[in-house]
């Protein structure tokens, strides 16, 4: 499962320490140099992230049931 627009996204930190960053993925950007993301961070900013190997996961956003 890949991560898609509202999933959350955490940065683990490459420094003792100090905290995880999170954001909400606004957009799954896809090109022939491979998958990233348009990510809000917590703090408002909102910047292009490309994922490294092991350096975060997604978080899929709840999904409200139809009633």
């Amino acid at each position: 499962m890949g991560a898609k627009a509202g999933d959350q996204i955490i940065v683990e930190s490459e420094k003792v320490g100090k905290a995880p960053r999170e954001g909400e993925i606004l957009e799954v950007i896809e090109s022939p140099l491979g998958i990233h993301y348009s990510v809000r961070w917590a703090d408002g900013h909102e910047t292009t992230f490309w994922p490294s190997a092991g350096s975060s996961r997604i978080v899929s956003a709840r999904r409200s049931k139809p009633a």
